[in-house]
Order: C-alpha cells, then structure tokens, then sequence
C-alpha cells in the first residue's frame, strides 16, 4: 500500500494561511478509475484512495505510516519567502513622504 504525506498548499484564491499547517496522509490509487457507460461517472473499487488523514505534524503522520505499515513518501512544502514592507500598511499614511500620495 502505497502513500503520500504532503503539507497541503494554500488557495490559490485569497492570500490566507487557512488548513495549510496540517500534515496529509493520502493513499495513492491502486487501480485505474473506470467509466460508467450510462451515466459517464468514474468510479472505482479500490475504497483506501478515499482516505485521507490530517496530523498536526510531519512526524506524526510518518509514526502513523510506519505503526500501520504504509509505506509513504514525504514530500516537503516549497516555501515562500515572506513579503514584508520596513514600513508595513502604515507607510501609505506616513506624514514624512517625499512625495504627495495619491490614488
């Protein structure tokens, strides 16, 4: 049994940290998904691709996959560096400005 334990990335859709500190422990498909003739939905038989565990750190989710025998592959996050401004929001308001500060 194979699997993957991966910090999830965050949403591309807002700039928030939200469920990106949990560590994932998602087992990998064994069998390809088949297609329904009729109704054209995808399903498969293989129900431990629908797992998915949530640990509060790398280390556990790697203690978990080895008391229960998974064999798991770890990826770790590609970080970004953190834009940080020496003035912060405040500078748009600042009294000492070189310049007037329009819109």
């Amino acid at each position: 049994m194979r699997a993957r334990i991966y910090q999830p990335a965050r949403n591309a859709m807002s700039s928030g940290l939200g469920k990106t500190r949990v560590w994932v422990l998602e087992h990998a498909a064994d069998a390809a998904r088949e297609l329904d003739p009729l109704m054209g939905w995808t399903g498969s038989t293989d129900t431990q691709s629908q797992v998915r565990l949530r640990f509060d750190s790398k280390e556990a989710a790697i203690a978990y996959a080895e008391e229960h025998g998974i064999d798991a592959l770890v990826s770790d996050p590609h970080k970004r560096k953190p834009v940080i401004r020496p003035g912060g929001y405040g500078e748009n308001f600042a009294t000492n400005r070189r310049t007037p500060w329009t819109h």
